[in-house]
């Protein structure tokens, strides 16, 4: 498959998978809602819009060939992207199995450690251990982007994520910024 085939491929299923999103998110309020926020639905629905404008604009640039991509007849798949993919889809898959934990008939399998420090844990591998970067920038991404991810999902927006065993460690923060109740 060549990179000018696999954009045109690319577009084509991230558009459907969009549309499909925007379906299913539509079933919630995608609106603002006065004095409680964005509806259930805004995030995925906006986000799939977009998304979908971009694959469009993706089909009208491969048409016409106006950008690098639409024109590369190169192997789509160079020798190692594979690997490097492969366990960057492995690790976030295990990230993932770590939010909730994960269960297989009564044995844990994966135990619940909470979004932030999977976050933590996939940003170790990806940037200190994939990208090779030194201990100081790994630590600054790995720390930064969990606290950035807090910051923006539990106190801007309102969205709680799992927390797993490292619960009481944000109960002080829920304390000291008045959100006892979340």
């Amino acid at each position: 498959m060549t990179v000018r085939t696999a954009e045109l491929v690319m577009a084509i299923v991230m558009g459907l998978f969009s549309a499909y999103l925007m379906m299913k998110s539509a079933e919630l309020p995608y609106g603002w809602i006065p004095g409680e926020g964005p509806g259930g639905g805004a995030w995925p629905f906006w986000l799939s819009a977009i998304m979908l404008v971009c694959c469009i604009v993706m089909v009208v640039n491969w048409i016409r060939r106006t950008n690098p991509p639409s024109q590369d007849m190169e192997a789509f798949f160079p020798a190692g992207v594979l690997k490097n993919s492969g366990s960057v889809a492995l690790v976030l898959t295990l990230v993932v199995g770590l939010f909730n934990g994960v269960e297989l008939g009564g044995v844990t399998l994966l135990p619940a450690i909470g979004a932030y420090l999977a976050i933590f844990i996939f940003m170790v591998f990806y940037v200190g251990v994939l990208g090779r970067h030194d201990f100081v920038k790994t630590a600054i991404f790995s720390i930064s982007v969990p606290v950035l991810t807090f910051l923006f999902f539990e106190l801007a927006l309102k969205i709680i994520l799992p927390k797993g065993v490292t619960e009481p460690l944000f109960l002080p923060i829920f304390k000291y910024f008045g959100l006892g109740g979340l």
